[in-house]
């Protein structure tokens, strides 16, 4: 009987260490996730309230247009958010990622999917005619990434603008530096930490696929030639079904989020313990030891996470920010200004 009881009280001991140690873990996660958003980066070249004496309607513009691309495509403000985020990663936050030409970054492979750019259109042209050749279009993207998530339901951030315009855009930079969907964690956040991110930013800004979706492209490596043990067995029978192997990928898409996927919440993180994750690279948050505790936490406390997003994105958007000396207010998005300088000359000017 002595025995039993001594056992009895050292499993209580050991269950209640436990306790504590996961009490601990979320005490301290919860803590940090605070504190950076208590303490947002300082950043040297951008500042909340640039066009407030040149361009002072610019932010209403941005998100009228945002509001009316939503209202006729839900679709918009994910495709937004990822073309900030794809556009931040190459050359840094400069529009890189909007310049047309035969080997620029729309024509990498990770941005064969990208949308929104007619959106992004539509403000320029509009901020043209309030305030000629004064927002860059790098602006443009922080401001409507912004407002794509409000959008869809979440929170909002005050935006610091200034950047300028690229003029380099090349796609082996972007196949190069984006992360691509069968990265695990270690290559997730070598991924960001080149780009200056931190692991916890990489989690956190891996919850905006609460919307959105993807291709067959990007999935098959869980289904075939065996499906991965930590997909939930019903979503991949459903996935088997819509993506056959060797099928042509075509038109098919998956939504990211299969629980609520026009929502911007934190249902993602609940997914990933459910195996309902697309992406290997979404599910791995879980699996990993060193993601899990903070998933977990994101899981439960949506708006630490919701409040983190936001300060994630700013200090995304702070990337490799160019100068007045290295950039350009480009007119037109789509085209550096010597190059529509060019294409509008007469021929024979030698322009």
């Amino acid at each position: 009987m002595r025995n039993n009881r001594s056992s009895k009280k050292q499993i209580g001991h050991v269950c209640d260490t436990m306790s504590w140690v996961s009490s601990v873990w979320i005490a301290v996660i919860v803590m940090a996730q605070l504190l950076q958003s208590a303490a947002p980066p300082v950043l040297a070249q951008v500042v909340v309230g640039y066009y407030a004496e040149t361009c002072p309607d610019v932010e209403s513009i941005v998100s009228n247009a945002v509001a009316n691309a939503y209202q006729q495509d839900a679709g918009t403000a994910p495709g937004l958010i990822r073309l900030h985020f794809h556009d931040c990663f190459v050359q840094g936050c400069d529009g890189s990622v909007l310049l047309d030409g035969p080997n620029s970054e729309k024509t990498a492979g990770p941005n064969f999917s990208l949308r929104g750019f007619e959106v992004v259109d539509t403000i320029k042209q509009a901020l043209e005619a309030a305030c000629p050749a004064t927002v860059s279009c790098a602006d443009i993207l922080a401001y409507a990434a912004r407002d794509s998530v409000v959008q869809a339901g979440g929170s909002t951030w005050d935006v610091p603008a200034g950047r300028y315009d690229g003029f380099i855009s090349m796609a082996s930079e972007a196949n190069a530096a984006l992360p691509d969907p069968t990265f695990t964690v270690d290559e997730l956040t070598n991924a960001f930490a080149a780009v200056g991110l931190s692991q916890l930013d990489m989690l956190t800004l891996s919850g905006a696929h609460t919307i959105g979706r993807t291709h067959c492209s990007s999935i098959l490596n869980r289904l075939y030639p065996t499906v991965d043990p930590d997909l939930d067995p019903t979503l991949a029978t459903q996935l088997i079904s819509l993506c056959p192997d060797g099928a042509p990928d075509g038109t098919t898409v998956m939504n990211l989020d299969p629980t609520t996927p026009f929502t911007f919440d934190n249902e993602y993180y609940s997914n990933l313990p459910n195996g309902k994750a697309m992406l290997q690279s979404d599910q791995v948050l879980w699996n990993d030891f060193s993601t899990q505790f903070a998933s977990t936490i994101n899981s439960f406390v949506g708006p630490v996470w919701d409040t983190s997003f936001g300060d994630s994105m700013v200090t995304m958007s702070s990337i490799n920010i160019k100068s007045s000396t290295e950039g350009e207010i480009r007119l037109n998005c789509h085209v550096t200004n010597a190059q529509a300088a060019a294409a509008a000359a007469p021929a024979g000017t030698g322009q």
